[in-house]
């Protein structure tokens, strides 16, 4: 039987369907070393997701301080291969933007 569509987060809290639920949830949690672990790795992609697609991105941002979720996006886009020297550029003066105007919010 093959697994349904990961669920997608959007910024506002949705459902996920119950197929969803059962495929992408484990029935126990176990925590080892101080992680979360219930087999396969790839299977997180779908718990997490499901999470946040029930949390709502915006919910979710609201709980991390900002200067991390921007640290967080920086080293993910940065991992790019399709950044190219001039994007990386852009892409580095954006943070840096951003980071000045997160800590006089703070």
């Amino acid at each position: 039987m093959s697994k349904p569509p990961l669920p997608q987060p959007q910024s506002d809290r949705t459902p996920i369907t119950f197929e969803q639920y059962e495929a992408y949830t484990p029935e126990k949690l176990e925590l080892w070393h101080g992680f979360y672990d219930y087999g396969d790795p790839e299977d997180f992609k779908g718990f997490y997701r499901a999470v946040l697609t029930n949390m709502g991105l915006r919910a979710a941002v609201s709980h991390v301080p900002f200067a991390k979720w921007l640290a967080a996006i920086q080293e993910v886009a940065l991992q790019n291969p399709k950044l190219d020297d001039a994007l990386r550029d852009r892409l580095l003066r954006a943070i840096a933007e951003l980071n000045e105007v997160v800590e006089s919010l703070e």
